[in-house]
């Protein structure tokens, strides 16, 4: 794959970044993509590894090394076929998957992975450019109908897979626009909206009905789903988020970051904000929570003119480098730093917060303390040190830290689907079948919290083992 000596001959590239003073005056996107000359470069470092541990890496299993070699070779119409034979949406994962198929890749055990996302990103941003993408319409209808509920990545990609097989598919979606956590949870500079919007307009183009402003179980009844339709996949998201039971909890100002998120999206959308309005502007914000959620809540604040931002997380510091004989090809836990947090960020790790004070009941300042870990027993266990108690100026807190599973009531109670031990939708990855007849679940709702290449994955094997169901055989791939 690639060329036989490319690893040694070219250096690592990957895209670069706007300045920091320009991108964060804007909510658009500000990758700077590479040259296609750059990018055949890349693709050249691709080895003929033997075992390509990246295909692990990756949760669709993409055939990297495939289109690689394609891009290399400069032939790119070709790339995009092999790259969405795997993955219907690449320029979602393209811009938003952390790769861990770079952590994977053997160039990794020298630190100079394959920038195997970003020429992931430039095919299809290629292909839609050159007008490759076009409508896959079935030849033949099934008289089969499919309800999706979600059209997150996970009820998205199903449905897609569904029509193509031949079945009337429609998608119910509780907000007023398609497109679930890519919509409201994922800022627009970090995926900008537009990227949705076409690829809505290809599934409509291929028969897929959408339906939103539709909350099945608030606005509509779960039950009829499985009256009018001939299989149900229940494609929403981890929605219940983890909520922080300490003093001063109910003041003003301390808001779950997904009351924060969704807002701004919608203000780039120009959409009306039914709830009262969040804005970072001018104001000292501490974001609870170090993962993905709590970097977007930092780059958004700051977009927004806040005038101090601080993210704590509650683990220990990972890290500079992690030890590849013990981790890889796995995605190892190291530190790192987001597009967002090297925007003007301060980070502090094994923190916890204690307590939240303010006046006339709105929160001025967030009481926390230092915390040490260690192993008892073989588990972690996490401990306060005493006399490390100390306070932050804060006018806006979110909470960031992670979602517990989807919301049970409405939709999932009255269905009665049985749950798992965490509280998702209980349903295998042989078949995705839940303990409800023709009702199936895929996605964070099933899986929990994770990825949006995960979801991706999930809606392409929960719609192979529905057209199975319908069908008795099917020709998807799983």
């Amino acid at each position: 794959m690639g060329k036989p000596t490319g690893f040694m001959e070219i250096s690592r590239q990957d895209r670069g970044y706007a300045p920091v003073t320009d991108r964060i005056k804007n909510f658009k996107e500000f990758a700077i993509a590479l040259s296609d000359e750059a990018l055949q470069k890349q693709g050249a470092r691709c080895m003929d590894c033997g075992i390509p541990y990246c295909h692990q890496g990756c949760p669709i299993n993409n055939i990297i090394p495939d289109w690689n070699d394609l891009v290399y070779r400069g032939d790119w119409h070709a790339a995009i076929e092999v790259l969405h034979s795997t993955n219907n949406f690449p320029e979602f994962t393209g811009r938003i998957c952390p790769a861990p198929c770079e952590a994977a890749c053997t160039l990794n055990l020298t630190d100079e992975p394959v920038t195997i996302k970003s020429i992931e990103c430039a095919i299809i941003d290629r292909a839609w450019t050159e007008g490759w993408i076009e409508p896959q319409i079935a030849e033949h209808r099934s008289g089969k109908r499919v309800a999706i509920v979600g059209s997150g990545p996970a009820g998205l990609a199903a449905a897609q897979q569904l029509a193509r097989a031949g079945h009337g598919v429609v998608v119910y979606e509780k907000s007023n626009r398609i497109g679930g956590l890519l919509r409201y949870g994922i800022p627009d500079f970090k995926l900008e909206k537009y990227v949705i919007d076409r690829r809505i307009a290809q599934m409509q183009a291929e028969g897929v009905i959408f339906r939103p402003n539709t909350h099945v179980g608030v606005n509509m009844a779960p039950k009829q789903l499985t009256v009018d339709f001939d299989a149900v996949v229940l494609a929403g998201g981890s929605e219940k988020p983890r909520d922080l039971d300490i003093p001063g909890r109910e003041l003003q100002g301390v808001h779950f970051a997904m009351e924060f998120l969704p807002q701004q999206n919608k203000r780039v959308a120009g959409d009306r904000i039914a709830s009262a309005a969040i804005s970072a502007e001018g104001k000292h914000v501490v974001v609870i929570g170090g993962g993905d959620t709590g970097s977007d809540c930092i780059g958004t604040s700051l977009r927004q003119g806040a005038a101090s931002v601080t993210q704590l997380e509650i683990l220990p510091k990972p890290p500079a480098k992690e030890n590849k004989a013990t981790t890889w090809p796995n995605w190892p836990n190291k530190f790192r730093t987001s597009t967002s947090q090297e925007e003007g960020c301060a980070r502090d790790w094994s923190v916890t917060t204690l307590s939240f004070s303010g006046e006339n009941g709105q929160v001025s300042a967030v009481q926390c303390a230092r915390v040490e870990w260690k192993q008892q027993d073989g588990r972690w266990v996490m401990e306060t040190l005493p006399g490390s108690e100390f306070t932050l100026k804060a006018d806006l807190v979110f909470l960031a830290m992670g979602f517990l599973h989807p919301v049970q009531e409405g939709l999932l109670a009255e269905l009665g689907v049985a749950l798992d031990e965490r509280g998702n939708v209980k349903a295998d990855t042989h078949n995705y079948k839940t303990s409800v007849d023709k009702v199936f679940s895929a996605g964070d709702m099933r899986r929990g919290q994770s990825l949006v290449v995960w979801a991706i994955r999930e809606g392409r094997q929960a719609a192979r083992a529905v057209d199975e169901f319908l069908m008795g055989s099917s020709e998807l791939p799983g």
